[in-house]
C-alpha cells in the first residue's frame, strides 16, 4: 500500500496566511479557500470588502483544481476553445482561473481558489499561498 503527504492543519494555515498577505499587500478584497485533495473544504476566509458570492466561487474553483489534478484555468481554456461540452462535467463547478492544486512529489494534496479581482490575481495569489510550503 502506498502512503502519499496530506496538508497538516499548520500547512493550510501557513497558505491562508502567505496568500492574505498578497492579497492585503495589493489592496484586494478577495475570498481564499483551501481543499484537501478530495475537494473538502479545509479554510475559507473572506476579506473585507470581498463581494458574497465571492465565497461561493473560491471554494468551486479550488474543489475543480483538487479533483481535476490541475488548474481550473485548463478548464477555462478548454471550454473558451469549443469544447462546450466540458460544461457538463460533473462536480466540476469552477471552472474559471483562479484554482490552484498543491502538488508534491506527484501527488495531489489539496487545492486553493481565489475569487475577488482579476482571474488572473486570482491566481497570483493563489500560488503566493503554496509557495508558502515551499514545495
Amino acid at each position: 500500500m502506498q502512503t502519499k503527504p496530506t496538508l497538516e492543519h499548520s500547512d493550510v494555515k501557513a497558505i491562508a496566511a502567505a496568500a492574505e498577505a498578497c492579497a492585503l499587500k495589493n489592496n484586494w478584497a478577495v475570498t481564499i479557500a483551501v481543499v484537501d485533495d478530495g475537494g473538502h473544504l479545509l479554510w475559507l476566509q473572506r476579506l473585507d470588502g470581498a463581494a458574497a458570492i465571492s465565497a461561493h466561487i473560491a471554494p468551486a474553483k479550488a474543489q475543480t483544481a483538487a479533483l481535476g489534478r490541475r488548474e481550473s484555468k485548463v478548464y477555462e481554456d478548454t471550454i473558451n476553445g469549443g469544447r462546450y461540452s466540458f460544461l457538463s462535467v460533473p462536480l466540476l463547478a469552477g471552472m474559471l482561473e483562479g484554482g490552484v492544486p498543491v502538488m508534491k512529489d506527484g501527488y495531489c494534496l489539496g487545492a486553493v481558489g481565489v475569487s475577488g479581482v482579476k482571474s488572473t490575481e486570482d491566481a497570483q495569489i493563489a500560488r503566493a499561498g503554496i509557495a508558502a510550503l515551499g514545495l
